[in-house]
């Protein structure tokens, strides 16, 4: 008997360590109602292992939000995120995957609405100078429209979501600068390329903080493994399937998005 009683002690001040210690995070993720938003950088476009039911969508089994959900077991989850996605479609098409009993929500959107797939094919077919235009007017579009838009969305999950913590996630540049052999692009599109990145991720950071949303910054995960770099992780130029151009790989959504995204995901639910 006395045996047993120290063993059942024993067994309390573990559980109550792991507590105290933080470790009962699994056991707390198995209570999130968790929904994926946005484009095809939250479908998983380029990763790979799309499923069926996506269709056009394409949403990979490979994509952060799954590969979330794979391993903390929440409640619930549901990813509505759709290749080519702008913010209007969000607000039109994937809100409604919301509601009062969704706690968890992350979101990459606004790099449709300014021209990203239209960019690139720009630099990659017209030459130097047609680049930096394009990259240019890009800039311009999401300094005057790109927050208002920004605003609706997040207006929106605010209103069909009012219990949930909201991650939104940026872009990663897309090259690393400066090596001495790249082929393709200019020296000069490449560093406006990433220019025009940082400044929407920017405007997506800010307008996520005027909503009290937690913004994940993805650049920094990515940095050597830019295209250019010797490990890349996101696609090249591949006319063979040119809509897998410049998204990440499977390694970029579990190396890059995936470690952003839970540590965003523990800072918003302390919050």
């Amino acid at each position: 008997m006395a045996r047993t009683r120290t063993a059942t002690l024993l067994a309390g001040l573990v559980a109550g360590a792991v507590v105290a210690l933080g470790l009962a995070t699994p056991a707390q993720a198995a209570g999130e109602h968790y929904v994926s938003l946005g484009d095809s950088y939250a479908s998983g476009v380029g990763a790979g292992s799309y499923t069926a039911e996506s269709g056009s969508c394409k949403r990979s089994l490979n994509a952060f939000p799954q590969l979330w959900a794979n391993t903390n077991a929440p409640a619930s989850y549901r990813s509505v995120a759709c290749s080519g996605a702008k913010t209007g479609d969000v607000v039109n098409n994937q809100l409604s995957a919301l509601s009062s009993t969704t706690t968890l929500v992350s979101v990459v959107i606004g790099g449709n609405d300014v021209g990203f797939a239209n960019i690139m094919t720009t630099c990659a077919l017209a030459g130097t100078n047609a680049c930096l235009a394009a990259v240019t007017n890009a800039e311009n579009l999401a300094r005057t429209s790109l927050p208002g838009w920004l605003d609706n969305v997040y207006n929106g999950i605010k209103n069909r979501a009012p219990n949930a913590d909201v991650v939104v996630l940026g872009y990663p540049t897309f090259y690393q600068l400066g090596t001495p052999i790249c082929l393709g692009l200019s020296e000069q599109s490449r560093a406006k390329i990433n220019s025009g990145i940082n400044l929407a991720n920017d405007i997506i950071s800010a307008a996520a903080a005027r909503h009290g949303f937690t913004f994940g910054d993805v650049r920094p995960r990515f940095i050597g493994h830019q295209l250019c770099s010797g490990d890349k992780w996101l696609h090249a130029v591949n006319f063979a399937d040119i809509g897998v151009s410049y998204h990440p790989t499977a390694n970029g959504q579990s190396g890059g998005y995936l470690p952003v995204f839970r540590s965003a995901a523990t800072l918003a639910a302390k919050s």
